[in-house]
C-alpha cells in the first residue's frame, strides 16, 4: 500500500515484471479491446469486476475514495461471513487455446485473496446450470501486490473461463494469453480474408524493436485509438531498417495491403514494403534470418502520415500462396495496424 506520506490524487504504477515466453507470443484473450467481458460475478462492492479486463496496467491513487470505501483498480469484494467463496464468469474476446495466465494482485496487500483457482468451458451461448466446467488451475496460492504467472499445457479450445477467489478479496488484473482459433475448414476457399487478424489466427512471431510500443496491437480490430495504440520503435542511429514478421492465420494468396499510420505524424515511416513466404517447418527463432531472403510482396512505398494505405492488383508482386510476411518500414517510426488480405490455399 502507497505511504501514508505522499500527497492525496498521486499515482502510482505498477512496478515492471519480466513475462514469460506465453505473454510475449500470444495476445491476452481477455483484453476488454477484443470484446472480454464479465458476465457475472457473486460480488463487485468495492470495485467493478469489468476492471479487471482492462489493458492498461493497474494504478494505485493516493486518497482516492468513493461511496463504498477506497477506489481500488481492479475488482475486490466484500469480506465475506458467511462462507463458500467469490467467482466471477468471464467471455473471451476470441475463442482461443490458453497458453497462460496472469493472475495479477497489483497495489491489493491486505485485501488480495489467499488463493484462486481457473476453470474453463466452451460453449455457444452463455454458461448455464449445464455447462461443464473444467479446472486448468488447481486452488492456488496468492501473495499480495504480485504477477502469478500459471503456462497451460492443453490444446482445447474455450471460450469463457471462470475465475475463483477463496474467500474473497481484490484482483487487478485478470489475463489469459493464448492463440485464437478460427474454423478454416469451413470457409469457402473462393473468398477474400483477412487472414493477418488475431480472429482468423494471425500471430507477431518476431520483431527487432519495440521501444515505445509492442506490434501486438497491429493485428487488432479497427483502427488505433491513439498514438500508443500501435508499434513504434526508437529513432534508428545506424544503418538498416525496422521490422516485424507475422504468421497468417491460413496460408493464403495476397490480393490486398493495409498498412495504417493512424495518429503517428511526426514519427510514420519514411517507406514500407512487405515480403512472404510458405513456412513449412521452422521455429520462431530460424524465421527470423529466413526472412531476410523472402521474396518481396510489395515493394519499397512511401508513407504519409496518419493514413490508411491501401495497395492491390498491380503493385503486389505475385509470390503464390504464402504462410508468413514479413513488414519493412524504412527506416524506422510507427504503424498502427497491419492487414493482409487473400485468397485460401488448400
Amino acid at each position: 500500500m502507497a505511504s501514508p506520506n505522499l500527497p492525496v490524487g498521486t499515482v502510482i504504477d505498477a512496478p515492471a515484471v519480466d513475462l514469460p515466453a506465453f505473454a510475449t507470443r500470444h495476445p491476452n484473450l481477455l483484453s476488454e479491446k477484443l470484446g472480454a467481458k464479465v458476465l457475472s460475478c457473486t460480488d463487485e462492492f468495492f470495485a467493478s469486476a469489468s476492471r479487471m479486463l482492462q489493458d492498461s496496467e493497474p494504478v494505485f491513487i493516493v486518497g482516492k475514495f468513493d461511496d463504498h470505501g477506497k477506489w481500488m483498480d481492479g475488482w475486490e469484494t466484500r469480506r465475506r461471513r458467511n462462507g463458500g467463496n467469490d467467482t466471477a464468469i468471464v467471455k473471451l474476446g476470441l475463442l482461443g487455446t490458453i497458453k497462460g495466465l496472469d493472475i495479477n494482485t497489483s497495489h491489493f496487500t491486505g485485501n488480495f485473496p489467499p488463493a484462486a483457482s481457473v476453470q474453463v468451458a466452451r460453449c455457444e451461448g452463455e454458461p448455464d446450470e449445464r455447462t461443464e466446467w473444467v479446472e486448468i488451475v488447481p486452488a492456488k496460492s496468492l501473495q499480495g501486490n504480485s504477477h502469478h504467472f500459471v503456462e497451460i499445457d492443453d490444446d482445447r479450445v474455450w471460450t469463457h473461463l471462470r475465475l475463483n477467489i477463496f474467500p474473497d478479496g481484490g484482483v487487478a488484473r485478470l489475463r489469459a494469453y493464448g492463440q485464437p482459433a478460427c474454423d478454416w475448414e469451413s470457409k469457402d476457399p473462393g473468398q477474400l480474408y483477412e487472414v493477418s487478424a488475431l480472429a482468423s489466427g494471425g500471430r507477431i512471431v518476431a520483431y527487432n524493436d519495440s521501444h515505445f510500443g509492442s506490434p501486438m496491437p497491429l493485428l487488432t480490430p479497427g483502427r488505433g485509438v491513439n498514438m500508443g495504440d500501435g508499434w513504434e520503435t526508437r529513432r534508428r542511429r545506424e544503418p538498416g531498417n525496422d521490422w516485424v514478421i507475422i504468421e497468417l492465420g491460413h496460408a493464403a494468396t495476397v490480393e490486398k495491403i493495409e498498412i495504417d499510420t493512424a495518429h503517428f505524424k511526426g514519427n510514420y515511416p519514411d517507406r514500407v514494403s512487405v515480403q512472404g513466404a510458405l513456412v513449412k517447418e521452422s521455429t520462431d527463432q530460424s524465421l527470423v534470418t529466413q526472412a531476410m531472403f523472402w521474396p518481396v510482396i510489395l515493394g519499397e512505398q512511401k508513407t504519409e502520415m496518419d493514413k490508411q494505405h491501401f495497395y492491390e492488383g498491380a503493385v503486389l508482386q505475385p509470390v503464390g500462396p504464402v504462410s508468413h510476411v514479413r513488414v519493412n518500414m524504412f527506416p524506422d517510426g510507427g504503424i498502427s495496424r497491419v492487414r493482409i488480405w487473400g485468397r485460401l490455399a488448400r
